[in-house]
């Protein structure tokens, strides 16, 4: 199935939202307590990259991970996405207008992802759970529970967010993930999934850690996120959509990721970037792209050959989409 940026983020709602970010960036942070750190996946010394709306990434030059340092308080971001207008946005507008496209070229392949993903596994039939965490308005949880057998759980800290999901019939935990405890999520096998939101995360290390502890053996997390080695986020550097603080704070990378899972306990089944709009964005953003061969390439190729060259970014790992599969030993 084709998909295009504009089905899924029309360029004159999604301007409106960076605008409304950008105003907000300044109102919750411009005065926020900022604190270094190293990189989050391997702790190394980051390198300045680019800094964008006063927020200032830093690329490590031992795992390629890019990320946010100085980093705001966590209290800041408390503020910022209880009460800011670009969040109000998002959840309303933003997505009002774009859910029937998401639905259909973006929730359903991912739940058919996922079913695919859990067929795969050793004693499959064995799972009873879908644990969503961030499950927002409860799409993939609708669209999974169609092609699947299993129940669905939404873990979705917000009221208005966690009200939609009750209204539809699921089962909702009101909590960010970081307060899960032992009690609030039921037995049985579980596959945890969580979609474009390990970008957003103040703390990787403490999210996985909560994650893991509230795993049993054998149960698998599956998680959609941008990869900072994706060619247009790395073409486009600063001019890049993808680089929107202060939601996107972590961009790791195949590896990194990787390295990053290991160390906080989890098996590695698969790190990929069955992304499909990287050559889609590239060629919509080409008055922002330096390098003269990428600019003569954009123009150059036709639609076939530019597909082409979409599965070969896809089959190098170099798309800024990354789905990663693992499990708990």
């Amino acid at each position: 199935m084709k998909v295009t940026e504009e089905e899924i983020r029309p360029e004159v709602v999604f301007n409106e939202y960076l605008k409304l970010t950008a105003e907000d960036t300044i109102t919750y942070f411009s005065n926020a307590v900022k604190v270094e750190i190293d990189c989050p996946s391997c702790e190394g010394k980051g390198n300045d990259w680019v800094t964008k709306y006063g927020f200032n990434y830093k690329l490590c030059p031992d795992c390629k991970t890019i990320y946010v340092s100085p980093r705001p308080e966590m209290v800041s971001f408390n503020a910022y996405y209880k009460d800011a207008p670009s969040t109000k946005f998002w959840a309303t507008t933003f997505y009002r207008v774009t859910e029937k496209a998401r639905r259909e070229k973006l929730w359903k392949p991912k739940a058919q992802m996922v079913k695919d993903t859990i067929l795969s596994l050793e004693n499959s039939n064995k799972f009873k759970y879908i644990i969503d965490i961030g499950g927002g308005y409860g799409v993939f949880d609708e669209e999974i529970k169609t092609i699947m057998d299993i129940d669905a759980i939404v873990i979705e800290p917000s009221v208005h967010l966690a009200e939609i999901c009750r209204n539809k019939g699921l089962a909702v935990v009101e909590k960010f993930m970081e307060e899960i405890v032992f009690g609030d999520l039921p037995n049985g096998r579980k596959c945890f999934v969580s979609f474009e939101l390990f970008e957003h995360l103040h703390d990787p290390n403490f999210f996985l850690q909560t994650v893991f502890q509230n795993m049993n053996s054998d149960d698998v997390f599956v998680f959609t996120t941008l990869s900072g080695m994706g060619i247009d986020i790395q073409l486009l550097g600063e001019n890049s959509k993808a680089l929107s603080p202060p939601h996107h704070l972590n961009f790791f990378n195949p590896k990194s990721v990787t390295n990053l899972l290991l160390k906080n306990g989890f098996k590695v089944i698969s790190a990929l970037t069955p992304g499909k709009l990287d050559m889609d964005i590239i060629s919509k953003n080409i008055e922002f792209i330096d390098d003269p061969y990428w600019r003569n390439l954009i123009t150059y190729l036709d639609e076939e050959e530019m597909n082409l060259v979409q599965d070969k970014i896809v089959e190098l790992g170099l798309s800024s989409h990354m789905m990663v599969t693992c499990f708990k030993p």
